[in-house]
């Protein structure tokens, strides 16, 4: 039986780009945009999964954006 969902933390790399980890799942893919980065979500899926019909039917992506803010 498949979960209903799948939630990936995308997070900005320091040098360029966005990174995807899956919460609870070995999954790991980058890319340079998030278009690039949700085609190869994609493609890490259909690498992990052993069967198409256990790939979650909803993808979350979880993105965070880190802003540092001086206070003086």
């Amino acid at each position: 039986m498949r979960n209903p969902e799948l939630i990936f933390l995308v997070e900005e790399d320091p040098d360029g780009g966005f990174t995807a980890k899956a919460v609870g799942e070995s999954i790991f893919t980058q890319a340079e945009t998030l278009q690039e980065l949700k085609q190869n979500i994609k493609d890490a899926l259909l690498c992990h999964f052993d069967r198409k019909e256990d790939i979650p039917a909803f993808i979350r992506l979880h993105i965070v954006h880190e802003e540092t803010l001086t206070y003086a």
